[in-house]
């Protein structure tokens, strides 16, 4: 499988190579045949790479030239700002025709983005029943369910046949985000139950789809936020849940495909801020297309805050300079200890995060992880004691007591630290609020601080200072 993928990538590299040339030689119609090698999804790649390395204007070009079908395809796969600049290089009459032949809910993502203007270019050619439907689904607001649904499912009548329903889903089934589950519905358009095509397939033609269907089925309210509705795809593994307004009418579906882009922005969101980057203008733009100045105000903050902090592990510092002063080599194994403690403090709170976010832990397994985290930081703690204490007296070849106070502050530095890396995730999250939000390096600085202070109470009860 790696080999297959290595040769597609290299077949991709040369193929770019031989449509740039073949732009730079005004050659457009032959790099368009090399491009209508590739289905939509690399054909979308390649247009990335096109305009990364030659120009936009090239690859309005290539895109002008593709078959009507295909550059719809590919539209659908390119990023927003590509889209935005081959809207802005193309004629209303391709815009419309682009716009209009898209899967509905790819059609909103794309009008989101779309400068007003030519929205409303686009709505005033739009059908009046199809121009109102895609008017109430700009209005959902960006992280609600509403918002990732589209009208394109599959709806029966519970009175129909199997026969019916078979028949029916040949007629409309082309234009439909799915056929695998369809979605029955009563004369007020009140969601009722589901049937799956492997169901309706196997029954007799003569059985009434209200013999067959299932009445147990899990939906999503049209303003229940995104986070939630991918929560429940996870947890039951469904290819497309159905989305009810509050009168329990049937207003859309949400497919696995929808989904997974909002799996993956979750996913990045929560490594920023767990690394103590937070997206203020919640933007999905890359790192490449950010601007520096919103670089700078998304890293800032909690830099700022960790600066502050450790001007109180500078106070507890500067409290035992004295002291320190009299068996100066204690200083050089205090970066050692602090970034032991940090690191550890980290490790533990980056697995109890992942834990609450997959519903694997929970705020009232506090004691069992309690319990667990002061085990494993022991036996992590002694075994690091064992070899620093080797290091210090032999390597270092300072005394067995400046070697015993460092391994013994180091053991509980490192099981203080995993108590509090484990612990501070489950007090936010009972709080209410996103665990994620505390950051890694918060988490060190506050294990910086406990550790100073252990190191030197662990001297001045060893060493007398």
């Amino acid at each position: 499988m790696d080999n297959i993928m290595m040769d597609s990538d290299m077949l991709m590299e040369e193929s770019l190579e031989k449509i740039l040339e073949l732009l730079e030689n005004k050659k457009y119609f032959q790099a368009r045949d090399e491009l209508l090698k590739y289905n939509a999804v690399d054909i979308a790649e390649l247009l990335e790479e096109v305009t990364e390395e030659s120009e936009i204007d090239m690859t309005i070009i290539l895109f002008r030239l593709l078959p009507k079908d295909v550059s719809v395809e590919v539209f659908s796969e390119l990023p927003t700002d590509d889209q935005v600049e081959i809207v802005n290089g193309i004629t209303d009459k391709e815009i419309t025709f682009i716009v209009q032949e898209m899967d509905f809910d790819d059609k909103i993502d794309v009008l989101e983005e779309l400068p007003a203007n030519v929205v409303d270019k686009i709505l005033e050619k739009t059908p009046k029943n199809e121009r109102k439907l895609i008017n109430t689904f700009l209005n959902y607001p960006d992280t609600c369910a509403g918002s990732l649904m589209t009208p394109d499912y599959i709806s029966l009548q519970k009175d129909w046949s199997v026969g019916e329903a078979l028949e029916y889903i040949r007629e409309v089934g082309m234009d439909a985000e799915t056929v695998y589950t369809c979605y029955v519905k009563d004369s007020g358009r009140k969601l009722i139950g589901i049937v799956s095509l492997s169901t309706l397939v196997i029954s007799d033609d003569e059985i009434k789809i209200k013999d067959i269907m299932r009445t147990d089925y899990v939906y999503e309210n049209v303003y229940d936020d995104q986070e939630d509705v991918s929560e429940d795809f996870k947890k039951y593994g469904f290819l497309a849940i159905p989305v009810v307004d509050k009168e329990q009418r049937l207003v859309g579906i949400i497919t696995v495909d929808d989904i997974l882009d909002v799996m993956e922005e979750e996913a990045t969101e929560d490594i920023e801020r767990m690394n103590g980057v937070i997206d203020w203008e919640n933007s999905d733009k890359g790192y490449l297309d950010m601007s520096v100045w919103q670089h700078v105000i998304n890293r800032l903050p909690w830099l700022v805050i960790l600066m502050i902090a450790y001007i109180f592990t500078g106070m507890i510092i500067t409290s035992f300079e004295g002291r320190l002063s009299q068996i100066i080599s204690l200083v050089a194994y205090m970066p050692m200890l602090m970034g032991t403690g940090g690191n550890t403090g980290s490790q533990a709170a980056t697995l109890i995060i992942r834990g609450l976010a997959t519903d694997e832990v929970d705020t009232s397994d506090v004691f069992k992880i309690l319990w667990k985290e002061v085990r494993i930081g022991f036996l992590i703690g002694a075994i690091l004691s064992v070899l620093n204490f080797g290091r210090v007296y032999w390597l270092d070849g300072q005394s067995a007591m400046i070697a015993l106070t460092v391994c013994s502050a180091m053991l509980a530095i490192v099981i203080f630290a995993k108590i509090i890396g484990s612990m501070i995730p489950l007090f936010v999250k009972k709080l209410k609020l996103d665990p994620a939000l505390i950051a890694n390096p918060a988490i060190s600085s506050v294990s910086d601080m406990v550790a100073l202070s252990i190191y030197f109470a662990m001297a001045m009860l060893l060493l007398g200072l």
